[in-house]
This record gives C-alpha cells, sequence and structure tokens, in this order.
C-alpha cells in the first residue's frame, strides 16, 4: 500500500493553532488520510482507489453504518499544550498512546489559564457537572479572574521557592494548581479520535475541552476532509434514540403508539430534537 500524502496536511504540519489563553495544538505527524480508508476497505477484493465521488460514498457508508476498522489505518500524532484539568478529562479516552512532561524531570514553567471573563459563570442549577450559560456581571467576574489569578501566582512562588532550596522537584511540585500548563504527545486513530470529538464536543462537556475539540476537527479536516464531513453528517450532527425515544417520534408523527417518556426523559428526548416544552 503506498504512502498517503495529503498536500493539505503537509500545509498545516508543525503548525500552532491557538486554543484558550496560552495552550495550542500543533499536527506532528500523520499516516493516511482518506485514500487509506477507502484502501483499507477494498484491500480484500484488491481494488484501489476509483473516482472522488465513488470513493467519498463509500466513506459515508462506512461511517454511516459504524464500519470502523478501515477508520483505524489512519493515525494522527498532535503536540498539545493545555491546562491540567483539561489534561485530565482529556487522559479518560485510553485508546490513545501519549507522553506528558514530567514535573519530577523538569521545572514547571510559569504558565496557568485564567478564564476570559464572558466564561465565569455560577454553578448551573439544571447541570450538576457544569456552569450556568450566563456570565457573571462584569465586576464580578474580574474579581474571580483576579482571585485564580493570585493564586496561581502564589502557588509558583512558592514552588520555585522549594527549588531553589534544592527540595526535589516531585515534591515541589505538589501545590501547584489544576490551572497549571503541560504539554503531550498524543497519538490515536481516526475511529477513535471521531469517538473523542463526538463526546467532547458535544454542548454539555466543558467549554474549554470543547475549544479544544473544535482545533482538533479543523486539524484533522485537513487530514481527512471526506472523512470528517461524514462523521459531521451522521454522528456529530445526528441524533442515536432509546427505544422509548423512537417511539415517541413515531407517536408525534402520527404512527400511533405510546412512549412513556415522562420528566426528564421527555426533556432530554426534546432537548436532542431542539425543541423548547411550550412548543410540544
Amino acid at each position: 500500500m503506498a504512502h498517503c500524502v495529503v498536500p493539505a496536511a503537509e500545509a498545516v504540519l508543525d503548525k500552532e493553532f491557538p486554543v484558550l489563553d496560552k495552550g495550542f495544538i500543533r499536527l506532528v505527524d500523520y499516516l493516511g488520510g482518506d485514500d487509506r480508508v477507502v484502501q483499507a476497505a477494498r484491500v480484500s477484493y484488491s481494488l484501489g482507489t476509483k473516482n472522488y465521488r465513488e470513493d467519498a460514498g463509500l466513506i459515508d457508508y462506512l461511517l454511516r453504518n459504524r464500519h470502523t476498522s478501515p477508520f483505524e489505518q489512519v493515525v494522527l500524532t498532535f503536540h498539545v499544550k493545555l491546562p491540567i484539568f483539561v489534561a485530565r478529562q482529556w487522559v479518560r479516552h485510553r485508546t490513545a498512546r501519549l507522553n506528558e512532561i514530567s514535573g519530577r524531570y523538569s521545572v514547571m514553567k510559569d504558565d496557568f489559564y485564567v478564564p476570559h471573563q464572558d466564561d465565569v459563570a455560577l454553578q448551573s442549577t439544571g447541570n450538576k457537572q457544569g456552569r450556568s450559560p450566563e456570565s457573571l456581571a462584569p465586576d464580578m467576574a474580574e474579581e474571580v479572574r483576579s482571585c485564580l489569578a493570585e493564586g496561581q501566582k502564589q502557588a509558583y512562588t512558592e514552588y520555585t521557592g522549594l527549588i531553589g532550596q534544592g527540595i526535589a522537584r516531585e515534591l515541589a511540585r505538589i501545590n501547584l494548581p489544576l490551572s497549571l500548563y503541560t504539554e503531550m504527545y498524543w497519538q490515536i486513530d481516526l475511529h477513535n479520535l471521531f469517538h473523542f470529538l463526538e463526546l467532547r464536543l458535544h454542548p454539555h462537556a466543558q467549554k474549554e475541552i470543547r475549544c479544544y475539540g473544535e482545533a482538533l476537527l479543523s486539524i484533522t479536516r485537513q487530514v481527512a476532509p471526506g472523512c470528517v464531513e461524514s462523521f459531521e453528517r451522521h454522528i456529530l450532527g445526528g441524533l442515536r434514540l432509546s427505544k422509548d425515544e423512537a417511539a415517541e417520534l413515531r407517536r408525534r408523527l402520527g404512527f400511533g403508539g405510546e412512549s412513556g417518556l415522562t420528566g426528564k426523559e421527555l426533556e432530554r428526548f426534546e432537548e436532542k430534537l431542539g425543541i423548547q416544552p411550550e412548543q410540544t
């Protein structure tokens, strides 16, 4: 199988895509693209690439029907700079390979994440995991930002003080906050990257990791545009319904039957469809 060179991917290799206030994502390397997926899918028939329309149709068929193994033939390696609290969400996806900077071996940089004023909000009353969609008043938001920045400054001053006294780096680092930036090399195949993006681009995912997800999607589009187009059509922009939700949809379309959806289950169903409760 010939090496797949993708001109658009070559153009963004080693280019930093800024994320948040001090973070970035950089495509370090890639293996394959749309052509590799097509070649892998057709190998059992000893057939290679046909024309663009047929190849796009095959990619769409594979992704639509969750035939995942051809997408595993495409591998991307990223260099990512991100706050530690984002990294801890990130590494829950165990289908990748990574190497992260170690505070045992290196002196950590004075790089901390402070959220933009518009991203400072109260705890959501309807979502135990997230923040309210409404931002705080500007003066209150700035007070929170100043509080965070002062805590970071004090923690880093104490850290460097311990380092200066010769205290072991593995001990000196332990009081550094989760807002500290870390860096890692992260390698993942396209199938598992799409699963990562499906979860991390969801509106309920934390804002900060969604920002990284958007940058990842943009870079991946340069490597495998046909695959990304199908992913956006069938997964990112699609819906997955439970048995009861499908019954409720049939009922609303006039095919009869009952779904039994009530309360939170009904709210979640209507949220998937973008329907406000009063519109039902």
